[in-house]
């Protein structure tokens, strides 16, 4: 029963979230906010799933499901915003003074986190820290260029803000082309919110009984299970801009969204309620992010842009935290060289990258238009992924799901890989085409049903439950994939 409701609650809120997201802008169109503001608004509306989920768990008295849900989404967002675009897209260009505005309250914000999930800092103090920079912040994006130029800040910093405003919001500008709302568009946008709060709230207290009947960690189902679930629809957004170009957009969403995190669903929150007990995963956890993060914004700064080989080095970033989380899950403790050896290998990943020659600096503007469109039947057979085709992407997905098969089939009762098989339709989302992408899933589903006779779990509750997550997998890629390609089209 609990599997049935996550499964539903995942599809009305990630839908609901998208309409907000498309209503909310509309209306900051008729309230005249600036590009900028209006990419914080969309953030916001698109961070709706992850910030009533992380309440409602700390409403419940689970603070490690709460604070899970909201850390581990902004490492989850480092990694697909980041780190998959910059794969999908071969490189992401940027503005230095793109990367050092949204950067610099990015680690603040990431900063302040670490020192209250540490204990160093009450949450209400924390709060107070994070908003002290967070509201200026929005204040300065929502100044015209004509209005900031005019403000009492001393003219050197009032040409440099408007100068890093302005390239982003060329960015913006085309990623974020909203029609002026009306009084339909605001009923249409609080029906919409009322689903996203309750149908996120369904997912938290699912996920939270599910786990709890197989006895799984409160830290893994809110750092790894629902924050990657609710940070889907930003994830496939990132995809799409990256793609096109579209690289202050890409950054802007992935620094904003996670800053809003912290605020919202975690210090705001938790200065009312309280974070509860300090634990080590917990710690783990937001030091990945603030270290990800860090790591993400150097090497940006230096090649002016993310490209696919620091792209990789932040997916392999994300991987190894999942890693060091799951095994101090596991010994019940984090332990130094939990702690320690996973970061060391991704920090001399980036040391590696930082050694090397400079990039070539690529501006966005140019990059833009150096990129060929794909019309016709060019546009049909290519893929999200650079160099693939769509066919050929699609292949590798049914070989993934097969090769997971195989090894599932092999190790028998000693390892149940089912839920694995997810990676067919996340690969086959790359395709950008829904029915591909749906074909794969119905694949994934079938195996997952076979291989529970080998594993031994053959109409258990536990297969149920698997075939449960592949599915929510399936309809989430399916309908991304519908969206990208519906916007090719256009």
């Amino acid at each position: 029963m609990w599997s049935v409701l996550f499964v539903v609650g995942v599809a009305v809120s990630l839908a609901a979230s998208w309409l907000l997201v498309a209503r909310l802008e509309r209306l900051g169109e008729r309230f005249g906010l600036s590009e900028a503001l209006l990419g914080v608004v969309a953030a916001l509306a698109a961070d709706a799933p992850e910030i009533t989920s992380a309440v409602t768990a700390l409403i419940h008295g689970q603070s490690s499901v709460g604070a899970g849900v909201v850390i581990g989404s902004n490492v989850f967002n480092l990694a697909a915003l980041l780190g998959v675009a910059a794969l999908v897209a071969g490189r992401i260009a940027l503005h230095r003074r793109v990367v050092l505005l949204g950067g610099a309250v990015g680690m603040w914000v990431a900063a302040g986190c670490l020192a209250t999930v540490l204990g160093w800092l009450s949450p209400l103090f924390g709060l107070l820290l994070v908003m002290a920079v967070l509201v200026p912040y929005l204040v300065v994006l929502g100044l015209r260029r004509a209005q900031l130029e005019r403000a009492w800040l001393p003219q050197g910093w009032r040409r440099w803000l408007a100068e890093a405003i302005h390239e982003e919001e060329l960015e913006l500008s085309e990623a974020i082309r909203p029609h002026p709302g009306t009084w339909r568009d605001g009923l249409v946008a609080v029906s919409a919110l009322v689903c996203v709060v309750g149908a996120s709230s369904m997912v938290e207290r699912a996920a939270s009984a599910v786990g709890g009947h197989f006895a799984v960690a409160d830290m893994v189902t809110g750092g790894l299970v629902l924050a990657v679930v609710t940070s889907l629809p930003n994830a496939v957004a990132a995809v799409y801009l990256a793609a096109r170009g579209r690289g202050a957009a890409v950054l802007s969403t992935a620094l904003n969204s996670n800053a809003l995190n912290v605020a919202a669903g975690l210090l705001l929150p938790g200065a009312v309620l309280g974070l509860g007990p300090r634990s080590g995963q917990a710690t783990l956890v937001a030091a990945w992010y603030a270290g990800l993060t860090l790591a993400c914004l150097v090497l940006a700064y230096r090649d002016h842009g993310v490209y696919r080989a620091s792209g990789l080095v932040v997916i392999a970033g994300y991987l190894a935290f999942v890693a060091a989380l799951l095994v101090s899950m596991a010994n019940g403790s984090v332990s130094v060289v939990t702690a320690v050896v996973p970061a060391g290998i991704i920090a001399a990943g980036c040391a590696v990258l930082l050694a090397r020659p400079p990039v070539h600096p690529v501006r966005p503007k140019d990059l833009r238009q150096t990129t060929p469109p794909h019309v016709g039947g060019e546009r049909a057979r290519q893929g999200l992924l650079t160099g693939w085709s769509a066919t050929r992407l699609w292949l590798l997905s049914f070989s993934l799901c097969f090769a997971v098969a195989i090894c599932d089939a092999a190790t028998g009762r000693h390892l149940i890989l089912i839920g694995v098989l997810i990676v067919g339709p996340c690969c086959a989302l790359l395709t950008g085409r829904w029915r591909r992408t749906a074909a794969t899933g119905v694949c994934a589903l079938v195996l997952g049903v076979v291989l529970g006779m080998p594993d031994g779990v053959f109409a258990t509750t536990l297969q149920y439950n698997l075939l449960a997550m592949i599915a929510a997998t399936t309809a989430t890629a399916s309908l991304g994939a519908a969206v990208l390609q519906r916007r090719q089209v256009l």
